[in-house]
């Protein structure tokens, strides 16, 4: 009886072993906006659909790209176009040498939301009054119609959203000097949760009920995905994903 249980057991063991072995999978670094928003939504399902499990390596688009160039991963996502990652990687020092030889397709878009505490009373903010926060020049609520406390800047050290806002919003005006900086968009938001008068931005993704995101002007983005070259058949397979069935779950 032992005996037949001893062989049963390695049998189990040795299908799993093959199964591990033959399993596939697709490596890809992305930003904040592409893993909170498509990323990590579709993961369990595209999974489910192909047997190809999704490794996601988040950071920021100059890491994903970074380790795309390395051959660490098959392909990169940051919400910024093709033209303005290659502008931000070259403001980053990390200037990629040959962008023809990288093949890139929108796989969907992100709206950069402006995220405060949810008890602040503040419900609208132009972009003159965002500008003013975010270089200093505006330093209390009460001067944007909320109570009389400075206002906090939180910056996500690691969000490619940074360079649309920067562009965008603050026309390429230098942020205030006094922030507080977070690694990622998970801090940032349980940092704005926790502090009544702070203020961040951040990808839609993220935006919840212990949150709040006043009305601002919009500031959309497309969200990128990169590859060396022609598309491996696992990543072109994760872009009809993205682009078809796996629509109805992505955040846009």
């Amino acid at each position: 009886m032992n005996k037949i249980l001893v062989s049963l057991t390695m049998l189990i063991f040795l299908f799993a072993l093959s199964f591990n072995a033959s399993a596939e999978e697709i490596k890809v670094g992305a930003g904040q906006a592409p893993t909170v928003n498509i990323l990590k939504p579709i993961k369990q399902h595209f999974e489910k659909a192909t047997g190809i499990n999704l490794v996601i390596i988040t950071g920021s688009p100059k890491s994903a790209l970074i380790i795309l160039e390395k051959g660490n991963v098959k392909a990169a996502l940051g919400g910024l176009s093709f033209e303005d990652w290659m502008k931000y990687m070259k403001q980053e020092g990390a200037e990629i040498k040959d962008p023809s030889a990288l093949q890139h397709v929108v796989v969907g878009k992100d709206k950069i939301k402006v995220l405060i505490h949810k008890d602040n009373p503040v419900s609208k903010l132009t972009k003159e009054q965002l500008k003013g926060i975010f270089t200093g020049k505006i330093m209390n609520w009460k001067d944007v119609g909320g109570k009389d406390m400075p206002i906090i800047v939180v910056w996500t050290k690691l969000f490619g959203g940074n360079f649309i806002f920067t562009k965008k919003i603050l026309d390429g005006a230098f942020l205030r000097k006094d922030i507080s900086e977070v690694e990622n968009s998970s801090f940032t938001k349980a940092h704005v949760a926790l502090t009544p008068a702070a203020i961040a931005i951040g990808p839609l993704g993220i935006v919840d009920d212990t949150i709040k995101s006043p009305e601002t002007p919009e500031v959309s983005r497309p969200i990128t995905l990169i590859t060396k070259g022609k598309p491996s058949p696992n990543v072109q397979k994760l872009i009809d994903f993205i682009k078809g069935e796996g629509h109805e779950y992505i955040k846009q």
